[in-house]
């Protein structure tokens, strides 16, 4: 047998977030091989062209929003240049009154100024957004074709070995090494550096080392509708993206005044099935009511045109896991990015290139990347007792009890 092939560096996955990851370092100066079982990059959730990127502003988690402006600021200096800014409209939900100061005081204690987010009143979200409703406006929210970027990420270059229809089953470390095995129990690489940016699959490969994630899929199915040149649906489209219980994206205008609308999406625990469902489009449709305020609009007036069904991959305290595996030296982790892999994708290259390279973290300080937050995304928020527990001791336990709401929901 010949021995495996052997690198620096390897990152196992190959979607948006370990393209980044690789592209940065790649950038940084380091020669990396990136491993994927699929034939290509972005075969995956990542093959999806409507993912949008904005702050998160809502009264949640105050870690999870800091994170998110900070994540949303490093996505939007990597792919401003290439993303679609199109402004994303957050309505006032539903039985709350609009309290302008209210939101100003909220947004100024996220360090979100006015020209990252504006209270608006319905006449003037009306007039900036085409949407007869309260809310705030985030002007520098985007979409972004993961596929498209995952490529471009990835393009010949001599410090870059791409390795596909190569599926890594098993881990394991000796010496201060680590080999990569594939189906067949065959050592085929190994690395003084893994990264794992595999989705749902870390979760068997963390496992193969003693290691227990909690990880869980959530398949969601977006919706494409066209809607026919004088239906009474075209005046309520948007001009801007919405977020709210479900998303979607500026209404595009056809050549023979029809429209094509992308609505989403379905909130299915559990799941990983890829066919696409009559009732998910039918939920998207429920959906796409709510978000402009038309409850009484004709459903049947949304045409179900095509759609789009990926599996996200969530950890139980719905916060990312990023960082370096310290119970298993020269193991990074860069999984559970959920609906938010635009902005997460951006913040784990930065996160895991200094903390591979032993970089003083002087980028992500004047970002506001504090400790606390370091500590969020880590592995090792989810491990209980000995963090240096060996292997052979078996897998470490959790201490974080995944929670998932009861009820579908739409993200």
């Amino acid at each position: 047998m010949t021995n495996p092939q052997h690198h620096e560096i390897v990152v196992i996955g190959a979607g948006i977030c370990g393209a980044t990851i690789a592209n940065e370092l790649v950038e940084r100066g380091k020669s990396v091989c990136i491993v994927d079982a699929a034939p290509a990059p972005a075969t995956a959730c990542s093959s999806h062209a409507y993912a949008i990127a904005h702050p998160h502003i809502g009264k949640g988690s105050p870690r999870l929003l800091r994170l998110t402006r900070i994540a949303f600021l490093m996505a939007e200096t990597r792919w401003g240049q290439v993303w679609r800014r199109h402004g994303i409209f957050q309505p006032t939900k539903r039985g709350r009154a609009f309290d302008r100061l209210e939101l100003m005081q909220h947004l100024s204690s996220l360090s979100l100024d006015q020209e990252m987010a504006l209270p608006l009143d319905a006449s003037e979200a009306e007039k900036i957004c085409g949407i007869k409703q309260s809310g705030v406006w985030l002007p520098r929210g985007a979409s972004l074709n993961l596929f498209e970027t995952s490529n471009a990420l990835l393009q010949i270059h001599e410090r870059l070995t791409c390795r596909w229809n190569t599926r890594i089953t098993r881990l394991e470390e000796s010496k201060g090494v680590w080999h990569l095995y594939n189906e067949t129990n065959e050592p085929i690489l190994s690395a003084n550096k893994v990264v794992i940016a595999a989705a749902m699959e870390s979760k068997a490969l963390m496992s193969s080392i003693g290691i227990r994630l909690p990880l869980k899929p959530v398949r969601g199915q977006l919706s494409i509708f066209s809607i026919k040149a004088n239906d009474a649906w075209l005046e309520k489209l948007p001009r801007v993206g919405i977020s709210g219980d479900g998303y979607c994206l500026p209404a595009d205008l056809l050549e023979d005044g029809s429209c094509r609308w992308i609505v989403g999406s379905s909130f299915d625990e559990g799941e990983d099935d890829l066919a696409p469902r009559n009732e998910s489009d039918e939920f998207n449709r429920a959906q796409a009511q709510g978000l402009v305020d038309y409850l009484e609009g004709d459903p049947r007036g949304l045409i179900q045109e095509g759609e789009f069904v990926g599996v996200r991959c969530v950890a139980g305290d719905r916060l990312p896991i990023i960082g370096a595996l310290t119970q298993r030296p020269g193991i990074f982790l860069a999984t559970a990015l959920g609906s938010r892999g635009v902005l997460w994708s951006a913040l784990a290259a930065k996160l895991i290139a200094a903390q591979l390279l032993s970089d003083d973290f002087a980028l992500l300080a004047r970002l506001g990347f504090a400790t606390d937050l370091l500590a969020a995304l880590a592995p090792a928020r989810f491990f209980a007792g000995s963090l240096a527990a060996p292997a052979a001791l078996g897998a470490l336990a959790s201490n974080s009890k995944p929670i998932f709401p009861s009820d579908p929901k739409a993200r």
